[in-house]
């Protein structure tokens, strides 16, 4: 007999809603860390290159990061409405400049001086230098910022189901409300596995794009 704190069957009977949340939670996932990075990058190569820049950034990103989420979601639900996905979406995307500014930053930070004055001397222009050398021998730690900021943002998007946009946070929502522990499990273990999954699969892609790191890696730590 199913033990009455979880059900197997109720579980199987809502699988439609299963697929429906998976796909919601991974769409506000994708598009918060995408926009996160495109907004990230230019502003972190910018300071990067104005170091007087870079603090007042970082401390702007970290005093919006530390504004509790609900709170964001009330103060923008004047303007952008109650349960519209860019409500929901615009903390995700400022919860990300953190962590991928200082992550694009500490990247390029770590390029040897040395091959930079090889590549100036072989002609590079200034974006040549970028986008040939720089950001290439940059992509581990970018890359790892990606990574911090997707499992994050998996984590922060069941919040959002206050809204009615929360993917898995569906049914943590709604066991919560009714007192139904099935629904609640199911949410936590699904958002825990979707995390767990997109770390996986961002750590594939980065040891593809910088397969030359890891064997660095492993020549230092052998």
């Amino acid at each position: 007999m199913t033990p009455a704190f979880f059900r197997w069957d109720w579980i199987l009977d809502h699988t439609e809603e299963v697929y429906l949340a998976l796909g919601e939670h991974f769409y506000l996932t994708l598009l918060s860390v995408g926009v996160g990075f495109l907004i990230s990058f230019p502003v972190a190569v910018f300071s990067w290159r104005h170091r007087r820049v870079y603090g007042p950034i970082t401390l702007a990103a970290g005093v919006m990061y530390t504004i509790p989420s609900l709170a964001l979601f009330a103060l923008l639900i004047p303007f952008s409405g109650a349960f519209s996905t860019t409500t929901a979406v615009i903390p995700l995307i400022i919860y990300t400049l953190l962590i991928l500014i200082r992550n694009i930053v500490a990247g390029l930070d770590s390029v040897d001086e040395d091959v930079r004055d090889a590549a100036r001397g072989m002609g590079y222009s200034r974006r040549q230098l970028l986008w040939k050398v720089e950001l290439p021998l940059a992509l581990p730690a970018v890359v790892a910022g990606v990574r911090i900021a997707t499992v994050t943002t998996i984590g922060l998007v069941t919040v959002t189901a206050v809204l009615g946009r929360g993917g898995f946070g569906y049914f943590i929502l709604l066991g919560l409300t009714r007192t139904f522990p099935t629904a609640i499990i199911l949410g936590a273990v699904a958002s825990m596995l979707l995390a767990m999954g997109a770390d996986f699969v961002l750590l594939r892609v980065e040891r593809w794009l910088a397969p030359w790191a890891r064997s660095r890696s492993v020549r230092t730590t052998g």
